[in-house]
């Protein structure tokens, strides 16, 4: 791995513990509070102050979670991210002070799985752990799971695999679920609180985390992102898969009110 530094062997998560969590921060007191509640929720912590240092621990002890700050000295965290995706699927939390929607975006791009905007709560935060571990866990289907398709979409849940008019998607584990859930419910239209709770097991959370998903799954599977035929905006609920639009724009049809939310929530 380019720039990874060899690291000392790192031995396996501990029996009884509920996996390995790799917490990337350079703050110290930061860092040693996010350690000690992922410690007290039964989990195995290593810890990284620098992107190389990172990326060593990540290539001896494969986590089952990175916890990864953006900004970090010498390598930031985008660029973290994307080394680690590069050797092999793990799924990440970003930490950031800022919270603008383009580093969510960015974030979320570059296989991100969910952000935390500084300050947070701790408690909240290994919540989130806990709900990203426990999908990325349930990732896996049960033996003989069906393909889903329509609307030129193909999902292969047993492989973790999409595709776009027979053309590969790259999604991000978030973005996979979020597609194959409006895929096994077309026509059917659903709130962001409903899809926060429904697709990723939320009870609590940012609601625009939503609304960036849903942006970044039409960048990917819509023919004119910015006039979506597939993931159609619902005027006062929320958004709606259609299998079955007609005509290349994807406002026909629509009334003025969907056409306003639609523009509020690209």
């Amino acid at each position: 791995m380019e720039n990874t530094p060899s690291a000392h062997p790192v031995t396996p998560a501990p029996e009884g513990t509920r996996g390995r969590v790799l917490v990337v921060d350079d703050d110290p007191t930061v860092a040693e509070v996010v350690v000690g509640y992922l410690h007290r929720a039964g989990y195995a912590v290593e810890q990284a102050d620098d992107g190389p240092a990172a990326l060593g621990l990540f290539a001896a002890c494969r986590p089952d979670l990175v916890v990864l700050d953006l900004m970090l000295p010498a390598m930031d965290g985008f660029e973290v991210c994307r080394r680690m995706r590069e050797h092999g699927p793990v799924p990440v939390i970003m930490l950031t002070a800022r919270g603008d929607e383009e580093d969510r975006i960015l974030g979320l791009e570059t296989g991100a799985d969910d952000y935390v905007t500084k300050p947070f709560s701790p408690r909240e935060l290994v919540l989130r752990v806990d709900s990203v571990l426990r999908r990325a866990r349930a990732a896996v289907p049960a033996e003989g799971a069906g393909a889903l398709s329509g609307g030129g979409l193909r999902l292969d849940p047993a492989a973790r695999r999409a595709y776009r008019n027979g053309n590969a998607l790259a999604l991000t584990l978030r973005e996979f679920d979020l597609l194959a859930f409006l895929l096994r419910h077309p026509g059917k239209a659903f709130g962001r609180e409903e899809l926060m709770r429904e697709v990723w097991g939320w009870d609590f959370g940012d609601l625009s985390t939503v609304t960036v998903h849903i942006r970044r799954l039409r960048g990917k599977v819509e023919q004119d992102p910015a006039r979506p035929r597939l993931i159609r905006t619902v005027w006062g609920v929320g958004y709606r898969l259609d299998l079955d639009a007609q005509g290349p724009d994807a406002d026909a049809g629509a009334g003025p009110g969907e056409r306003r939310e639609r523009g509020r929530a690209r």
